[in-house]
């Protein structure tokens, strides 16, 4: 199922995305029950918006092999977390803002988990039951101000300006996160292309992991990672994010 969150005259709904680009409204709550109202509408009459407004949002870095490998790096000993502000979240076709400060702005693409159960010490059996779905995420960052504050041991304005974590389109639910396919486009030119196979800690892992130490909230989303391929973007590029069982999440990126 692919949940879709959009705009409609000026109102916000939930909706299940069909095969033929229809969406089906629904009611009730995200995390609790949804069920269809009746109400149907094409996706091309709407906007779509970012599923799920102002997450928390987690991140796990240096997580696939083949982009530690890129790098001459070895393979972290236990899943390496940083969080980015809930202002950074936005949908797709909403612009990503190269801010005034940047000099070398990099686009990741990345595997999304979102949670859909209060989580608090699962083990790893138990960690995939928590879980809502899926999205695709663009964990953008400025290297030059990351790299500074790596130096000092700290992660969070290189990753934290506004516009930074586009997430989208559909969260898709029922999906084996252990091989789907990933992959990035910069002016329709390829740029990654992975699997989720090749993630050195796997989704129930990070949730587990995670959970020992902090309840993890319904609504909060986890970037699980890049693979190798990340490069630079520039004001009038338009970047997308794949996952096919997903979708296609698209931004264009602007100057501030």
């Amino acid at each position: 199922m692919k949940i879709i969150r959009y705009e409609e005259e000026g109102n916000n709904y939930y909706g299940v995305l069909n095969e033929e680009d229809r969406i089906l409204q629904l009611a009730g709550s995200l995390f609790t029950r949804l069920v269809p109202n009746g109400n149907s509408v094409d996706l091309a009459s709407v906007r779509i918006l970012l599923p799920i407004p102002s997450p928390r949002i987690f991140g796990v870095g240096l997580n696939y092999a083949d982009h530690a490998a890129e790098g001459g790096k070895e393979h972290p000993m236990q899943p390496m977390l940083f969080m980015k502000p809930s202002t950074a979240a936005i949908g797709t076709k909403e612009p990503i803002v190269y801010p005034s400060e940047g000099s070398e702005v990099h686009f990741e693409a990345e595997l999304v988990v979102v949670m859909g159960k209060k989580t608090r010490r699962v083990s790893r059996l138990e960690a995939l039951d928590c879980i809502l779905g899926y999205t695709c995420g663009n964990d953008v960052s400025e290297r030059v101000i990351q790299r500074a504050e790596m130096r000092e041991g700290c992660l969070l304005m290189g990753k934290g300006f506004d516009t930074f974590c586009p997430l989208g389109p559909v969260i898709a639910t029922d999906l084996d996160p252990t091989n789907l396919e990933l992959m990035a486009r910069v002016n329709g030119q390829e740029r990654q292309r992975s699997n989720t196979s090749d993630l050195i800690f796997p989704v129930d892992e990070i949730v587990s992991y995670m959970s020992q130490v902090m309840t993890v909230l319904p609504g909060d989303v986890i970037l699980t990672g890049t693979p190798s391929g990340v490069g630079p973007v520039y004001p009038g590029d338009r970047v997308e994010i794949e996952i096919p069982e997903v979708g296609v999440l698209a931004n264009p990126v602007v100057s501030e």
